[in-house]
């Protein structure tokens, strides 16, 4: 049988790239939260699926997607008849804030769950980080709202990559144990991690996923409003106790006064030469000051871990 080659398009990974999305039904989720208009040949849910093969692809300008996306010979795939010029930056902005009108995290999240669902994944702890996205440009100071969605607001804050003389804005991010983004959230760029991280906790636990059993942070997580929110929402929290802790101060001298702590955890070395890893430890239970949502501050006992390596 003899076939006829009309077109040869150079589409590298992005198909691949879009089964994965069409797979999680996410321009129809989408959807649902930003409906359809006639007058629009785009929907808001195929023009995510545009903006993200093309920032997969390497290109991040609105402008520029309908025509790198033609390049790639993608437009087909997207939507029947799709055309260069439905693509362009107009429209891709529109879509933009109607996603942010919808509240992003409340899009994000229901993305999530499906995809929780379709890969039959479970979520027994949930990992929370935060980072800054650095931002160029002058950034005027704009008026808040009063009611409404208020955007995030660029400021200058402590910078995770070194740039404190630019303006920034907090990424917050909550994932499964197997790195699957659950939650997502934009903060002013001078808000603290101590601050964000109480918040960001009740939005995980606002999903409703099944058999959490906690949260997993670093040393920003550790203050009294977190450790009153985990109590109230029986949650177990890991984290890292700031060496600038008493309870941190006690129970290291503690430690050193027990001498050997049992075994807990034992692995071999990284290479052939380098001897078996140890880690030994001890759980303790100490009273420490937590606050609980009415702003009232008690003694609870909590428990911690000891912990010695050998590395």
């Amino acid at each position: 049988m003899a076939l006829t080659m009309q077109q040869i398009s150079p589409v590298a990974h992005l198909p691949l790239v879009l089964g994965v999305v069409r797979k999680l039904n996410v321009a129809a989720l989408i959807d649902t939260f930003c409906p359809p208009h006639p007058a629009h040949i785009l929907s808001c849910g195929r023009g995510v699926e545009a903006l993200l093969l093309a920032i997969l692809d390497g290109h991040h300008a609105l402008y520029k997607v309908g025509a790198r996306l033609e390049e790639r010979g993608m437009l087909p795939l997207l939507q029947p008849g799709l055309a260069r010029a439905s693509l362009h930056d107009y429209r891709l902005g529109q879509i933009l804030d109607a996603l942010f009108a919808a509240q992003l995290n409340r899009v994000f999240g229901a993305i999530a769950l499906n995809a929780l669902e379709v890969y039959a994944l479970s979520t027994p702890w949930l990992h929370q980080d935060t980072t800054t996205i650095t931002l160029y440009g002058a950034y005027e100071e704009a008026i808040r709202p009063v009611e409404g969605l208020v955007p995030p607001r660029p400021a200058y804050g402590h910078s995770k990559d070194g740039h404190d003389d630019l303006k920034q804005v907090l990424l917050s991010l909550g994932v499964s144990s197997d790195g699957l983004p659950l939650r997502v959230g934009i903060r002013d760029g001078n808000t603290s991690d101590s601050t964000e991280t109480p918040v960001a906790i009740e939005e995980c636990l606002a999903l409703g996923l099944d058999g959490v059993r906690g949260i997993v942070a670093d040393s920003k997580a550790y203050c009294k409003r977190t450790l009153g929110l985990c109590l109230e929402k029986r949650v177990g929290l890991i984290t890292l106790v700031p060496r600038t802790c008493a309870v941190r101060q006690e129970l290291e001298a503690w430690g050193q006064q027990h001498g050997a702590l049992p075994l807990l955890l034992e692995k071999p070395g990284r290479t052939r030469q380098e001897p078996p890893r140890h880690w030994h430890g001890a759980s303790v239970v100490r009273p420490v000051e937590v606050e609980y949502a009415d702003g009232r501050l008690a003694v609870e006992e909590l428990r911690f871990l000891v912990m010695h390596s050998s590395q």
